[in-house]
């Protein structure tokens, strides 16, 4: 008698959902730390390299620009190599970049802080549409997942650069480098899922596919939100530290702070959109997310020293609800992957375009003042933003409702 064949526990990619589980999780981790790892460096880059305040900020800028430009591209890419391909491009551009800033020169520092953001926009793009395909039963714990991975490489590279530098005596380029380290590991488990992925799908109906999308109101609602919270988590990375020890509290423990900010926001990524899930519509959630950073950004405003590590906190529980449920979001607000990763590549392009602006703002409002206050009142009026846009984007709709070019077999087939 023939035995009867077992049910496959593969998913789509090809591989076990535990493989599939830890390659998100690794590349997820390594979306932050290549950016973040800059800032607590800043002074030491200047010295090493002679960059002038506005180098060091087209510096920290850039890597934002790379994430807004080519997560316009990673939906096409994605097509063209299939998701679990893609994904294994992406994190390649990663290690390149970080290897690239060890080369002597302003040009290769500039050049792999590029490339490596260019890496991250296409992880940051793909890997939702991939969960959406792959673990669409899970969505609400993989988006947590991957919100908590994502913060705490912010988190480690806030916290553990400069101890690095500083305990190993490498010098900055290396202790930049030293971030190459989990993307790497993260290359070698995902090369299995990229080498067993599926076929790519047809191109057909692409273009049309993203056109829609762009049109769509929600999107735009979807985008707003992103570029809100975006926004802000730059801004504060970028400048917390120095806003800080201009009132008075050492650079250590400055950075210790900025460490703070990331970690508070782990707790919030893990539960914030297992949560949205459950959920017909976020906005409840939205509402909480905007009013926490208008009492850390108030509070920082008018009593920053004395109560520096409780707006620090808080700020860092709304930028990690922020994020979780702006990620969340381009699972929720579709029907299908390849909806999903064009709401994705849409909404990080207008996002992270948006956000590049303002660590720049800050920055400027700060030289033009002297103080914070201005560049602090910016960041409330950009949280009000963030209230309005995440209360439409919050409303139980999709991108595809009333849409049938949105919703016919074709289009959704190709994510599956």
């Amino acid at each position: 008698m023939a035995a009867v064949p077992k049910r496959s526990r593969e998913t789509p990619s090809g591989v076990g959902p535990r493989l599939l589980v830890a390659g998100i999780a690794l590349l997820a981790i390594n979306l932050r730390p290549a950016v973040v790892a800059v800032a607590p460096l800043t002074s030491r880059i200047r010295a090493g390299t002679g960059l002038s305040t506005a180098g060091v900020s087209l510096l920290t800028t850039l890597p934002l620009l790379c994430f807004g430009v080519f997560a316009l591209l990673a939906p096409l890419l994605g097509r063209r190599l299939g998701l679990e391909r893609a994904l294994g491009v992406a994190v390649a551009m990663l290690i390149g970049g970080i290897a690239l800033r060890i080369v002597p020169g302003d040009g290769p520092l500039f050049a792999g802080s590029a490339l490596a953001g260019a890496g991250i926009a296409i992880e940051n793009v793909l890997l939702s549409g991939l969960i959406k395909r792959d673990l669409p039963h899970r969505a609400g714990l993989m988006m947590g997942l991957y919100s908590v991975m994502l913060s705490t490489g912010a988190t480690a590279a806030a916290g553990l650069t400069v101890p690095l530098d500083q305990g190993l005596g490498i010098g900055w380029r290396d202790a930049l480098a030293l971030w190459g380290i989990p993307a790497a590991l993260a290359a070698l488990v995902w090369l299995p899922v990229a080498a067993r992925g599926h076929t790519p799908p047809p191109a057909g109906g692409g273009r049309a596919l993203a056109a829609l999308v762009w049109r769509s109101r929600l999107a735009w609602w979807v985008a707003a939100f992103m570029a809100s919270q975006s926004l802000m988590f730059y801004s504060l990375n970028a400048w917390l530290p120095t806003l800080l020890q201009d009132h008075g509290i050492d650079a250590t423990t400055a950075g210790g702070m900025l460490a703070v900010f990331n970690f508070a926001g782990i707790a919030a990524a893990l539960t914030v959109p297992s949560w949205a899930t459950r959920m017909r519509s976020q906005r409840p959630a939205m509402v909480l997310i905007a009013a926490t950073f208008f009492v850390g950004l108030v509070g920082l405003l008018i009593a920053p020293r004395p109560g520096a590590w409780g707006w620090v906190a808080v700020l860092g529980l709304a930028q990690g609800a922020g994020i979780s449920l702006a990620l969340t979001l381009f699972v929720l607000r579709t029907r299908s992957a390849p909806v999903s990763a064009e709401l994705s590549g849409m909404a990080q392009t207008v996002g992270y375009l948006v956000a590049a602006l303002g660590p720049l703002s800050v920055g400027a409002l700060h030289g033009l003042q002297g103080g914070w206050t201005t560049g602090l009142l910016e960041l409330l009026a950009v949280a009000a933003v963030l209230a309005v846009s995440g209360w439409a984007a919050g409303a139980d709709r999709s991108v595809e409702a009333g849409d049938a070019r949105l919703t016919d077999e074709p289009l959704v087939a190709s994510g599956r």
